[in-house]
């Protein structure tokens, strides 16, 4: 299976994996943004995606950021899916007690590639 990355800001970086037997790649931010506490940003991540047939892109928390600074994905797990063409923005929202403060090249979240089932809709 092959993941076609597009970059579409200078700053992109392509997603990669942090380890050899993860199950999500790291996506990165290309903007710099500060997100007071209760508030939330959609943050560009400079790239785009063409999905393999019959998949969809996951996009989920990191646990860190998480754990550390309440920061997490909105709508997660956030769906992309297979015709979706546009930049993958990735809505933070910070759930802490201080401003966050995210950066160029930071890591704000994963995504996971998983097969898509669509069964015929059948009425009863």
């Amino acid at each position: 299976m092959k993941l076609k990355v597009y970059l579409l800001h200078p700053d992109a970086i392509i997603p990669t994996y942090a380890h050899h037997d993860d199950s999500a790649m790291d996506l990165s931010s290309v903007e710099e943004v500060s997100i007071s506490p209760g508030h939330l940003h959609a943050i560009g991540t400079g790239i785009a995606i063409q999905l393999p047939p019959l998949t969809e892109a996951q996009i989920r928390p990191r646990s860190g950021l998480a754990y550390k600074h309440g920061i997490t994905v909105l709508n997660t797990p956030g769906t992309i899916d297979e015709g979706y063409t546009g930049e993958l923005k990735v809505i933070l929202i910070n759930h802490g007690q201080e401003v966050f403060q995210v950066l160029k090249g930071m890591r704000i979240a994963q995504m996971a590639i998983t097969p898509v089932l669509r069964p015929e809709i059948l009425r009863s």
